[in-house]
């Protein structure tokens, strides 16, 4: 059965090139991991706020050396798409951006987010997820961008806004945490906002 209409981005979008590094214009960079991040990562992920925030825990850099095999893939996959977000004067790891659950055909995808606890507090996480949007939206040709956190994460709502997601409505018991069911906001750009 033929479809009404075309794809938004055909496949083959993303993964036709190399993955890009993203300047933010105000000294951040998005580049593709590397594998010697795999200790900034490790120490990250002992923070309790990321516990309380996320659905992950780091064990072991060895561990974390795998999830970064796994987000160098992502591009060509054109699945999840994950960038470390440094310091652009020293190359410092200060978080990381992602496009998360991509679909191509729709012109949708995830955005997600996290930063390191030294990073907090400088609007990293709503300046590189400025720039990601940006990117995907205007350059790349996506049609729809979402972003979700826990109704209880203030931060990342303020977050949400400062890069132009509009709140759109609460996902209620949308994920679970260690701490139990969380509700989740639901936050959208599209093209043109």
């Amino acid at each position: 059965m033929p479809y009404l209409t075309r794809p938004v981005l055909p496949a083959g979008t993303l993964s036709r090139s190399p993955q890009p590094t993203i300047p933010t214009g105000d000294g951040l960079l998005l580049r593709p991991w590397r594998a010697e991040d795999a200790p900034a990562v490790h120490a990250a992920f002992q923070d309790p706020v990321m516990h309380q925030w996320h659905i992950r825990a780091a064990d072991s850099e060895e561990e974390v050396r795998g999830w970064i095999s796994e987000w160098q893939r992502g591009w060509e996959a054109e699945r999840d798409v994950q960038w470390a977000v440094a310091d652009a004067a020293d190359d410092r790891l200060l978080g990381r951006v992602a496009l998360r659950q991509v679909q191509l055909g729709d012109g949708v995808a995830e955005v997600a987010y996290w930063t390191t606890a030294a990073a907090r507090g400088r609007g990293v996480a709503a300046r590189a997820t400025g720039a990601l949007s940006r990117w995907a939206l205007d350059g790349i040709g996506f049609q729809r961008l979402e972003l979700t956190h826990a109704v209880a994460n203030e931060a990342s709502c303020r977050v949400a806004a400062k890069a132009g997601f509009a709140l759109e409505g609460t996902k209620r018991r949308a994920l679970l945490h260690p701490d139990g069911w969380h509700d989740m906001h639901l936050h959208g750009r599209v093209r043109g906002d």
